[in-house]
């Protein structure tokens, strides 16, 4: 990969590509999770260490994947079924791997296969007169006729554990590579009276590794393309689905429209008749952002943790920071940012302002260049806007201040103290018209 960062923490979807397989088997009925680690054990470890692994096993020496399946076999029940994936391949289907771990009997094990075009590097399935998989040759242990083969192992298996412990003492090194390869239990299993039954996909997607970054960005585009289709089957009307990433979840009513160059993070909950422009980012990674019916967001918008009611009208340019509440009919307008504030009813902050650590309440207008000084240098401080009050254009109220319901604050003004209800406070200075004057010019 050419980075410091282990392979398994490469990020798909914002998220490493070991997170996509331990939640695909978590997702799997009565299962238990034993990842094997080696390069980079510790920051690998520490990444997840409030996830639910039952075990994680140190591989010392890289023998090869026998060798490294071998390592945990004293955590696994002998009585238990084992399914073995791998940390860089992240988009395998748990839907898949249900139907691969219903093929194992009392005397089959299974095998996932697909069929490539080109099947270059990978282990060639090489199957008897009666299309029954015999064994699995390497690239570089393979013959002419075999190379020729366009089935290939994926090397995701399911076979029930006291069979592949007593496989994985036999498996020798005596190949091209050197190291213990897990395939050849397949052989093995033949040999001993035991089918193999092989579950053969057409979407090689789902079985991709990843060893470089071009792989790691093809898997992106197919990772996004899926949820651009979900999304489309749910009923989103999507401008180009090719210009849309999802991190996270996205939940959605009906009627929503999504324009081009959208980002979604964390967890987003979509209403009815939500309409997103272009070029917008919505949600947090590890948060979460909720947006009501009618909503619309117009083009260039962040929007992070928050929570938006009915009929708000927010954007262009606009941020709404973590902890921003509008209640129904809110307008946000153009390059307005908001941070832990509740900003009521029919309210609007319409242009070129900030609105941090506040309480609005409801039809109150906020005038352009308007901002709410919050922090003094240590401590943040609250400013409180009731019903129906009308703060002038750049006005800056320094917290904690309080502006009564029904109360003007004139424009140009510096709000220190409490506005009373129903009052205008003015603090500009007097104007001043000096007549004669001469502008200055260059010598």
């Amino acid at each position: 990969m050419k980075s410091k960062l282990p392979k398994v923490l490469q990020p798909l979807a914002a998220k490493p590509l070991l997170a996509h397989v331990l939640e695909t088997a978590k997702a799997l009925a009565n299962s238990r999770t034993h990842v094997v680690i080696g390069h980079g054990a510790d920051e690998v470890k520490s990444r997840f260490e409030n996830t639910d692994v039952a075990s994680w096993v140190m591989q010392t020496e890289q023998l090869g994947t026998g060798h490294a399946v071998d390592m945990a076999m004293p955590f696994i029940d002998n009585d238990s079924i084992s399914l073995i994936l791998y940390g860089d391949v992240p988009l395998v289907k748990k839907e898949t791997l249900k139907a691969l771990l219903e093929k194992v009997t009392a005397n089959t094990m299974a095998l996932l296969t697909v069929e490539l075009v080109d099947s270059t590097g990978y282990g060639r399935i090489i199957r008897d007169e009666n299309k029954n998989v015999v064994a699995i040759v390497e690239q570089k242990d393979a013959n002419a006729e075999q190379l020729a083969v366009k089935e290939v192992n994926t090397g995701i298996l399911a076979i029930k554990t006291a069979e592949l412990k007593a496989y994985l003492p036999q498996l020798s090194n005596q190949n091209a590579q050197g190291e213990y390869y897990l395939t050849d239990i397949i052989a093995m299993s033949v040999a001993n009276g035991v089918g193999v039954d092989a579950l053969c996909i057409n979407d090689d997607i789902e079985v991709q590794g990843v060893n470089d970054k071009q792989q790691l960005s093809a898997l992106e585009r197919a990772y996004q393309a899926r949820q651009a289709e979900a999304l489309m089957v749910a009923g989103v009307t999507l401008i180009d689905p090719a210009r849309i990433d999802v991190r996270g979840t996205v939940s959605v009513g009906q009627d929503v429209s999504i324009d081009v160059n959208c980002i979604f993070q964390g967890e987003v909950i979509l209403g009815d008749n939500v309409s997103i422009a272009a070029n917008c980012i919505i949600g947090e990674i590890g948060k979460k952002v909720t947006i009501g019916n009618d909503v619309e967001i117009k083009a260039n918008c962040i929007i992070e943790d928050a929570i938006i009611a009915n009929a708000c009208v927010i954007g262009p340019y606009a941020r709404l920071r973590p902890a921003t509440e509008l209640a129904e009919g809110v307008k946000i307008g153009n390059f307005v940012e908001t941070k832990k504030s509740k900003i009521g009813q029919g309210s609007k902050v319409n242009h070129l302002s900030y609105i941090g650590d506040a309480l609005i309440g409801k039809d109150v207008n906020i005038g352009a260049g308007t901002i709410t000084c919050n922090y003094d240098g240590v401590n943040k401080h609250q400013t409180i806007i009731e019903d129906n009050a009308f703060i002038g254009s750049n006005t800056s109220l320094v917290a904690p201040v309080k502006i009564g319901h029904t109360a003007t604050v004139g424009a140009g003004s510096t709000v220190g103290l409490d506005v009373p209800a129903n009052e205008l406070a003015v603090t500009r200075a007097k104007q001043r018209n000096i007549s004669g004057w001469t502008r200055p010019r260059k010598k």
